[in-house]
């Protein structure tokens, strides 16, 4: 599993490459930007032909479409195999019910975290993905904390951010906290504490053996439906499965409802709060206090 995800993830960069490598053309010649959503659709590619380029120019972007073929043609066969191999497993049927992690996400994370009992707290697994931030302290002087230490994989990491930048949209507690930390330290920092989160989350789901309590029925149904036509799974019978669910709006605006109660019991909760004073300042206070 874990080489199927590396495989998939190269693909990508791959398609990513050649993508930009084709907007990269279209800005050295001044070309105005594409008026249809997607430049490497079917009618994006038919404005992309009319474009008046350089004959050098017109081969490398005809070259770099054919390789994007061949290369989405090898990313649905990887996808199916992830499916294949993940449509069983409890451990990203688990993961699917958090706020933000999809298919993807979810056997990425199954294929780098393992059997979950390697780590013996969430902080272990925090610091198996580099999501820990690095201490300098040198003898029993203060500890200075910096940035996180990228000590694990990279992969696992993006991902986990990626699922971090998605839960922050949604109105659920993940978002209050997300927009918590933004108020204080930016968006990047709050995005890097909520993929934190998420790894302690997932270390406490799969230790427990439980379901994520604030996931939405209708969309984790959806996500799973989605799992199985990746892995060709065939849908049996004519009726109505839990998925059907997720296209009704009363239902889904009833899910949103309770997600918005959670995010607001959240938020009570953390609004008493105080920041803990450091070591330095308690010694302080507590010297004063004996004076």
């Amino acid at each position: 599993m874990r080489r199927l995800v590396a495989r998939r993830n190269q693909v990508v960069r791959h398609r990513t490459r050649l993508k930009n490598e084709t907007h990269a053309i279209l800005h050295a010649h001044l070309v105005p930007p594409c008026p249809h959503a997607d430049l490497f659709s079917r009618v994006g590619r038919a404005w992309l032909e009319r474009q008046a380029l350089p004959d050098d120019e017109q081969a490398a972007i005809r070259r770099h479409l054919r390789e994007l073929d061949t290369l989405g043609e090898d990313l649905a066969v990887l996808d199916r195999a992830i499916g294949e191999a993940t449509l069983d497993s409890p451990v990203v049927r688990r993961l699917l019910t958090v706020t933000g992690i999809n298919v993807t996400v979810a056997a990425g994370l199954a294929a780098a975290i393992g059997d979950v009992r390697r780590f013996s707290s969430p902080q272990t697994l925090v610091s198996y993905f580099g999501l820990n931030p690095r201490v300098r302290q040198s003898g029993l002087g203060l500890g200075h904390h910096g940035r996180i230490s990228k000590a694990g994989g990279s992969h696992a990491r993006a991902m986990l951010v990626e699922a971090a930048w998605s839960a922050a949209k949604a109105p659920r507690p993940l978002h209050a906290f997300f927009v918590r930390v933004r108020a204080r330290r930016g968006h990047q920092i709050a995005a890097v504490a909520t993929a934190r989160k998420l790894a302690v989350l997932c270390w406490h789901l799969l230790t427990k053996e439980a379901d994520y309590l604030s996931g939405c029925p209708g969309l984790v149904a959806n996500e799973i439906c989605g799992l199985e036509l990746q892995a060709s799974q065939p849908q049996k019978g004519n009726q109505r499965g839990p998925a059907y669910a997720y296209n009704i709006k009363a239902l889904r605006d009833q899910e949103m409802e309770i997600d918005r109660r959670a995010e607001t019991a959240y938020e009570r909760v953390v609004a008493h709060w105080t920041p803990r004073p450091s070591k330095a300042v308690r010694g302080r206070l507590k010297s004063a206090r004996l004076e």
